[in-house]
């Protein structure tokens, strides 16, 4: 089985997938870390230098590779990972896409606190960062709504998502 959890930024995906993989016994992947690992770089570096449109083909690419190289995963995907190149459509049909869907203030708070390791948010003024994360879920909110599950994060238990991934 292939697990792909979306959703913004700070909404959970890495920690829940962690704990998701171990409770099954199947790998856990964080998309950008093998991103990082690959390019030998930060995320924040390749995208100073490459643009992000570069880092996106990127990230298609990657997230390719790893489904067609695993038969079973847990793969916490960025935040932007489903809104490009039909990226959606395509985990769509390799597995299962759920969507951990984070209150925005819940977002904020954690955000606020790991701006610095964000890449597009560390330019943010932190009374700015609100109105940012609103208009940035609101644009990435269509794709993530095509998820097969949409679970509301702050409310999860790891046998809540365990029996909503086996019952979907």
């Amino acid at each position: 089985m292939k697990i792909y959890l979306i959703g913004f930024m700070g909404s959970g995906k890495s920690h829940w997938g962690r704990q998701l993989s171990a409770c099954m016994n199947i790998p856990f992947f964080d998309l950008d870390d093998v991103i990082v690992l690959r390019e030998g770089k930060p995320i924040t570096e390749i995208f100073s230098e490459q643009g992000e449109e570069y880092f996106r083909l990127l990230e298609k690419d990657t997230l390719m590779n790893l489904t067609n190289s695993h038969e079973a995963f847990v793969l916490s995907c960025g935040g932007g990972t489903p809104c490009f190149f039909g990226n959606i459509d395509y985990m769509k049909e390799h597995g299962k896409v759920i969507w951990l869907n984070t209150a925005t203030a819940v977002l904020i708070e954690r955000l606020l606190k790991e701006k610095k390791h964000r890449p597009l948010l560390s330019d943010i003024p932190d009374e700015d960062m609100k109105s940012f994360i609103i208009k940035k879920l609101h644009d990435r909110k269509m794709y993530y709504e095509q998820a097969h599950l949409s679970l509301h994060e702050e409310e999860l238990s790891l046998e809540q998502i365990k029996e909503a991934i086996l019952n979907e």
